[in-house]
């Protein structure tokens, strides 16, 4: 999910024409680390100050209104199975970060607006914990 909305921002950002930078993803697994953590950096623009608390709302999106009307809209001569957007639902960053904290760990986004966006997951180390679920 992370590296699909880095990339589109970037081309978004860029244009389709452009040398795009990369998009850099970084492990830290040092033996002595609390985490396994993962960074995801890219350089696609940034996510304005006043969308930050809104990114992790269900249904919150960025993308194109178009390709959300493509998904409403039933046509029964669309075969969704093959014919599916990359982005523009809101369900991706709220439903990753649901799942990293349910394995114990968390997923946080630093942005900087005209510039691009640092993603970080936290993952607790195998064996550090136990699932979460009521007793």
């Amino acid at each position: 999910e992370l590296l699909k909305t880095s990339m589109r921002a970037t081309v978004e950002y860029h244009g389709i024409d452009a040398d795009y930078p990369p998009i850099k993803v970084v492990i830290a697994d040092g033996s002595d680390n609390e985490d396994v953590i993962i960074k995801v950096s890219d350089e696609g623009g940034g996510i304005p100050r006043s969308n930050m608390k809104r990114i992790w709302s269900y249904l919150f999106t960025t993308a194109d209104p178009e390709i959300q009307e493509g998904m409403v809209a039933f046509n029964e001569n669309v075969d969704h199975s093959i014919d599916s957007p990359l982005a523009g639902l809101g369900y991706g960053l709220p439903i990753s970060r649901s799942y990293a904290r349910y394995f114990g760990g968390d997923l946080s986004i630093m942005s900087m607006e005209g510039y691009g966006t640092d993603c970080f997951v936290y993952l607790t180390r195998l064996g550090n914990t136990r699932e979460p679920l009521p007793i």
